[in-house]
């Protein structure tokens, strides 16, 4: 199975697996882990908010992503195509991005956030 991860479940996969349900540890530990470059848009658009998941995500994602070899999806026009034909469920633009690129790619998504259910999407928590 392939998985994309929500930016919360990558961050956690990597820094605090005990914050992700059993679920989440067993399919991110024996499946193929795909993160989005969203992840790292996220990551700096939010670095400087209260309780960002990083205050310094560009060494981070070249610690615990690059470096470790974890594929990187870039958001490719197929994926913005697919974005264009989501009901307005959730307005998270990052999330919909993530349901977009699982859609287009055929991965499961890895979130807590049961709202992203609605979409039909594989969801893992």
């Amino acid at each position: 199975m392939r998985v994309i991860t929500d930016t919360h479940a990558l961050v956690w996969a990597l820094a605090s697996p005990k914050m992700l349900s059993r679920a989440a540890r067993k399919v991110l530990t024996d499946s193929e882990v795909v993160a989005s470059v969203a992840n790292l848009w996220e990551l700096l658009l939010k670095k400087s908010r209260p309780g960002a998941l990083l205050t310094d995500p560009l060494p981070w994602w070249d610690k615990y992503v690059i470096r470790s070899g974890v594929a990187v999806l870039p958001i490719r026009s197929a994926h913005v195509m697919r974005l264009g034909k989501l009901p307005d469920v959730h307005n998270d633009p990052f999330d919909r991005i993530l349901l977009a690129q699982a859609a287009a790619e055929g991965l499961a998504l890895v979130s807590k956030d049961s709202k992203l259910s609605a979409y039909g999407i594989p969801l893992i928590w």
